[in-house]
């Protein structure tokens, strides 16, 4: 089974209800185990300012789904869900993005793990901390210190998602 970290986000079409869709969702892919979630957590955008606020996750999973099938079946869930991106880190209505597959680097046209800019993003490593406080990337970076960049963000958790039972 590969170790998987996906980020999560949404600013369109009701954000949390978009979250909540992608993780039932994530729920339902073959020979995969949806292990912790983080708090939903809103933030301002990161890129043009003149869109609403994004809300933000990160998921563990466990899978035997390949790191380019796992892409594939993720962006099938972007584009179920009426993926819209209206420009360039603009609004959008679910992006789904893979951080890190067990301590995998992989650099291809369609996928970068670790994600190319995750460590400079508050939005995915202080929830990428909560729900893995002991994480050390495949770049030898620890999630803690990281975690210490964004020790002043200004993000507000607004929701908890309560995993189903198995």
């Amino acid at each position: 089974m590969h170790q998987v970290y996906i980020a999560l986000g949404s600013n369109l079409a009701n954000p949390i209800q978009q979250l909540c869709q992608a993780l039932a969702s994530l729920i339902q892919l073959p020979n995969t185990q949806l292990q912790k979630i983080s708090p939903f957590y809103q933030s301002s955008p990161l890129g043009p300012q003149d869109q609403p606020d994004f809300i933000n996750a990160v998921v563990y999973l466990e899978t035997q789904l390949e790191p380019q099938d796992l892409l594939s079946k993720l962006q099938k869930i972007e584009i179920q869900q009426g993926r819209m991106r209206l420009r360039h880190w603009g609004e959008r209505t679910l992006d789904l993005d893979i951080l890190l597959i067990d301590d995998l680097i992989i650099d291809l046209p369609n996928l970068q793990v670790p994600h190319y800019a995750m460590h400079e993003r508050e939005f995915v490593i202080v929830p990428l901390a909560d729900i893995a406080p002991d994480l050390s990337l495949p770049t030898g970076e620890n999630i803690q210190q990281l975690r210490q960049k964004f020790a002043n963000h200004s993000m507000q958790i607004i929701h908890h998602y309560l995993m189903p039972v198995k």
